[in-house]
């Protein structure tokens, strides 16, 4: 299928996880992309594994003039910016007693900030550009909820949520759709840090907490990043038209809203 035949696509931490497969999804639609990470050898290396329509780009989304020099590098790589994709993200845990302000700073820098202003500097080219565009913001379903040990995490990804409604409901009149994917428990390398989070603070196994979650999944197991790729494509899509400021769960049924 060729959904997003001569479209071009912006993925920030692309270099790995659900970003990569975003990225292979994408590729496999016509589209071409942007890999955009802070790892520029990982991005170099992947771009290189996925083939000519893929570029790569080094993007720090804590610095204001990476971002700035990022979405000028990717637009003029790909002729322009008609989807992007906020994936970097941080996670963190510990209990209320003990969240430092430097983790804070860390993880609203990345997962807040990173998310706002990559959103702003991409929707400014787009305007200027004038052939609207799709953003799409990482959320999680941590962000529908509280959890105990938690809580600077899930407050990022509420904020997530909260932009995206924000800003999608601002960004329409200019043909720019915002929408936000929240994904539940996915396994990979990001969820074997999250797991070692648990083994410090719950006194488990390792693997003991990725185990359980995986579990309690009413699917059956814990999701892939191969499983959130339909959304991605669907709201990069002509067929997402009318889909504005909205967050889709894929969890497997974890949460529902």
């Amino acid at each position: 299928m060729t959904r997003l035949a001569g479209k071009t696509a912006l993925i920030t931490g692309a270099a790995r996880g659900i970003g990569r497969a975003f990225a292979e999804a994408y590729l496999r639609e016509g589209a071409r992309v942007v890999i955009a990470d802070i790892d520029m050898a990982r991005a170099e290396a992947c771009a290189r594994e996925l083939g000519e329509a893929a570029f790569a780009v080094e993007m720090d989304v804590t610095r204001q003039e990476s971002i700035e020099a990022g979405v000028a590098r990717s637009a003029e790589a790909l002729g322009g910016i008609d989807i992007l994709v906020n994936n970097a993200a941080l996670f963190t845990a510990s209990p209320i007693a003990e969240i430092t302000r430097a983790d804070y700073d860390r993880v609203f820098g990345v997962n807040v900030a990173g998310c706002l202003f990559t959103m702003q500097a991409v929707a400014r080219h787009m305007i200027d550009r004038g052939k609207g565009g799709r953003i799409i913001n990482m959320a999680s379903q941590a962000g529908r909820r509280g959890e105990p040990l938690v809580a600077v995490y899930c407050a990022s990804k509420a904020a997530v949520i909260s932009l995206t409604q924000s800003a999608g409901l601002n960004l329409i009149q200019h043909g720019i759709n915002v929408n936000a994917i929240a994904p539940g428990v996915v396994d990979g390398e990001h969820w074997d840090g999250v797991d070692a989070f648990f083994a410090k603070y719950e006194g488990k196994k390792p693997g003991q907490k990725k185990a359980e979650v995986g579990a309690a999944v009413p699917y059956g197991r814990m999701g892939r990043a191969e499983d959130l790729t339909g959304m991605a494509v669907f709201l990069a899509s002509p067929e997402a038209d009318y889909i504005v400021a909205q967050c889709y769960n894929v969890d497997g049924g974890q949460w529902m809203s």
